[in-house]
């Protein structure tokens, strides 16, 4: 049943006094900005409580069948949960590999013994989910993946590596597409997906330093490393199908996440606000007519963005080309928060050199940190440049 206009409200009402009353105080440590920055066992405790605590008050995969730890409400109370939680400022739910692609996976083709298995835990934060796709050789060529899986009686021997593995080594699960069949016709045919246990012998995670000096993303090393069989998913051969399923969820073409914020959020009025006692040559910076120009050009920018999104719920506005706003979704909002990140430290002048740890950098380097961290985003679940593609050939029909 549709939920009425007065219930949301009533909703709304309680999860803005609930925020108020719960949101956490400063820790005393830089908190991560991403689900892609998570570095220390601090931060990660801290995160993990929180989670927990959204998903105790019922804020927290609200549209997910109660049989496996979700709310089985409407999604409108999680979209009105999310709003406020972005609203509020309040911490990231970190586990969002399991919260926004594993998760809907299992719940949309997983077999009732993976949903009990797995989905509680995923949203509790007892169970941190990362990716096995990319490899080091192989780019974005997913299709090409090396990393085998080899059957030996009930269980399958791992061998090979994977790269960019985002809290790999806080993991206790890796959605895993290896292949299983090296002389298969064709390379996406040979290829299996594994709902694979990372705490057993034969793997190795290295963690890999950002330009930030942060960390958050690992190499990951499989040496004879055995999993039961029965973590596979589907057939053997099915990767590539379950794969393209899963990066759906990532681009944010299909609906089903559980919530929760992923990315400490920030917008064009945010930027201003920050920017509104910057001056040069003794006269606001805002009043610059060249940057103002740019400026509206981003406003336009992000509310179009936003009035698209809802555009792509309503069928007959999109009859032209009805996949390419939910296809276009990572490009667009990856891009345009580079570029809006940019600008703000840009626009700070010689300030804008500064960094975090720096006591002159304004607002601690936040900026400064959110632009070298956004880049993270234009290259996880496909480059820019595979969107691009993804668009041309997909939306508007163009050849390969």
């Amino acid at each position: 049943m549709t939920p009425q206009p007065h219930e949301l409200d009533s909703f709304r009402k309680d999860v803005a006094a609930w925020l108020a009353e719960h949101r956490p105080a400063d820790p005393g440590f830089l908190l991560p900005q991403s689900f892609m920055e998570v570095s220390t066992d601090q931060q990660l405790d801290f995160l993990r409580e929180w989670q927990h605590k959204v998903w105790s008050a019922g804020y927290l995969g609200m549209a997910w069948p109660r049989a496996y730890g979700g709310g089985g409400v409407d999604p409108a109370f999680q979209s009105i949960a999310d709003q406020e939680m972005r609203r509020a400022g309040v911490p990231i739910c970190f586990n969002v590999i399991g919260l926004g692609w594993a998760g809907p996976l299992i719940n949309d083709i997983g077999t009732e013994e993976e949903k009990s298995k797995y989905l509680k835990g995923i949203l509790s934060a007892e169970d941190i989910w990362c990716q096995g796709f990319s490899e080091p050789d192989h780019g974005s060529d997913l299709g090409a993946a090396q990393t085998r899986a080899v059957r030996d009686g009930d269980a399958y021997v791992i061998n090979g590596s994977k790269i960019w593995t985002t809290m790999g080594n806080y993991a206790r699960y890796m959605i895993l597409l290896a292949r299983t069949n090296p002389e298969a016709p064709r390379k996406y045919d040979g290829l299996s997906f594994f709902l694979a246990p990372m705490q057993v012998p034969g793997i190795e995670t290295r963690p890999i330093r950002k330009l930030t000096g942060e960390y958050g993303f690992t190499e990951t090393f499989f040496t004879d490393a055995r999993i039961p069989q029965a973590c596979r998913m589907g057939d053997e051969g099915d990767g590539w199908k379950i794969a393209m399923k899963t990066l759906q969820y990532e681009r944010g073409a299909e609906a089903g996440a559980a919530g929760g914020l992923a990315f400490v959020r920030v917008s064009v009025d945010d930027m201003i606000d920050e920017l509104r006692d910057v001056s040069r040559d003794g006269r606001p910076m805002l009043e610059e007519p060249l940057l103002r120009d740019q400026l509206v050009g981003l406003i336009m920018e992000e509310k179009a963005m936003a009035l698209g999104d809802r555009r792509s719920a309503i069928a007959p506005l999109t009859t032209d080309y009805p996949f390419s706003l939910p296809l276009s979704n990572k490009l667009r909002w990856t891009e345009y928060s580079r570029r809006l990140r940019q600008f703000a430290v840009g626009a700070q002048g010689a300030a804008g050199s500064f960094y975090v740890g720096d006591d002159a950098a304004r607002q601690g380097g936040f900026w400064q940190r959110a632009y070298l961290n956004s880049f993270s985003a234009t290259i996880g679940g496909g480059t820019s440049q595979i969107q691009a593609n993804i668009i041309a050939e997909h939306v508007l029909g163009l050849p390969k």
